[in-house]
């Protein structure tokens, strides 16, 4: 669902590559399997599973909140 929006400085943003640069990659910890997500500057949430595709799954729904958190604010600022 990647969408192209327009900044209010005028540039072009790629929501969804905003979005999975938020979101580490899925590393193995031992038993888990683990990424985190930063939602903000001081907000960096960390997610342990322990089954991979529970976390691809889990990862790239969070993933798809931060786009729709992405567009909502863009939308708020114009």
């Amino acid at each position: 669902m990647s969408q192209i929006i327009e900044s209010r400085f005028g540039t072009k943003m790629d929501t969804r590559r905003i979005a999975l640069g938020a979101a580490s990659a899925i590393t193995k910890k031992g038993a888990f399997y683990i990424f985190s997500i930063r939602l903000s500057h001081d907000d960096i949430r960390e997610y342990s599973f322990t089954d991979r595709s529970r976390a691809q799954s889990t990862r790239e729904i969070l993933i798809g909140h931060i786009e729709q958190k992405i567009i909502s604010e863009a939308k708020k600022e114009a």
